[in-house]
């Protein structure tokens, strides 16, 4: 790729997805587009890129934005994360909740699903006080492709034995020829939507718990400001924000209280901007 081209997909992955895209990584530019210049009929990246630049096509510019946008995931990735939310998050939010109202968690950026099933994994085991109130979850993401692969439910070998433990892959999976897909009762628990964090997710509403784990890292840093300003006026008083372990989110103040292993506490006493 000739520097031109590279200046016009980081500029293009900033500006429809806050994305932040090292220039000096060629090799994984072309890595993450060429399958996409190939699906959509073209010879090269460079005659992708010419067409979605001279004839504004949306649907491949998206296209390029999604590829970049790409993450990895697996199953309960950072066990302790999901063992506190069943342990410590969920009968916290629980306590003196009237049976019936749902406590919404929302798995942000959550690529090919595999966080919003190990959330739901972990509502099936969590005490009954959270299974009185019962638990809504939301999958959201960028990419389309993503999400359809997420609504199937259906992985690969590899993709269940990386860190899926051999009694869950039996208790939540069918086998299903050389694949694995997640039980309709498991399916049943996540509802989907695409979502794009750098513009406005205020229909979606309130939520208790939202899970936004290594993908703000990714982001320019006035983009990731604005995505974490509208992920706390998503987050009801007291609710949790779950980063990566290694995030931070120095940005927001006194409005967070840092529980620790990357899980921040919205401060009750401080109201967020609207």
């Amino acid at each position: 790729m000739k520097p031109d081209e590279i200046n016009f997909v980081a500029d293009m992955a900033r500006a429809g997805a806050g994305l932040r895209i090292d220039r000096e990584k060629v090799y994984l530019i072309e890595s993450r587009l060429t399958p996409v210049a190939r699906r959509e009929g073209f010879g090269s990246i460079r005659e992708m890129l010419l067409a979605a630049r001279h004839k504004r096509d949306e649907t491949l510019m998206w296209a390029v934005v999604e590829a970049l946008a790409a993450g990895e995931t697996w199953f309960l990735r950072d066990r302790p994360q999901f063992d506190r939310f069943r342990d410590e998050i969920l009968p916290a939010l629980a306590r003196g909740r009237p049976a019936g109202q749902a406590i919404r968690v929302w798995s942000a950026g959550c690529g090919s699903g595999q966080e919003p099933y190990s959330l739901a994994f972990m509502v099936e085991d969590a005490a009954a006080a959270v299974l009185a109130c019962g638990v809504d979850i939301l999958g959201s993401d960028i990419c389309e492709r993503a999400l359809e692969k997420a609504q199937s439910g259906l992985y690969s070998q590899v993709e269940v034995q990386r860190g899926l433990p051999i009694r869950m892959l039996m208790r939540h999976f069918e086998k299903q020829e050389d694949l694995w897909r997640i039980s309709p009762r498991v399916r049943a628990m996540v509802c989907w939507r695409r979502v794009n964090l750098h513009a406005d997710f205020r229909a979606l509403g309130r939520f208790e718990v939202i899970f936004c784990r290594q993908v703000l890292s990714v982001m320019d840093p006035d983009a990731r400001t604005g995505a974490l300003e509208r992920l706390s006026q998503a987050l009801a008083p007291g609710g949790y924000l779950v980063l990566g372990a290694d995030e931070t989110i120095d940005a927001l103040g006194e409005a967070f209280i840092a529980v620790g292993g990357g899980l921040h506490q919205r401060n009750p006493a401080i109201s967020v901007a609207a």
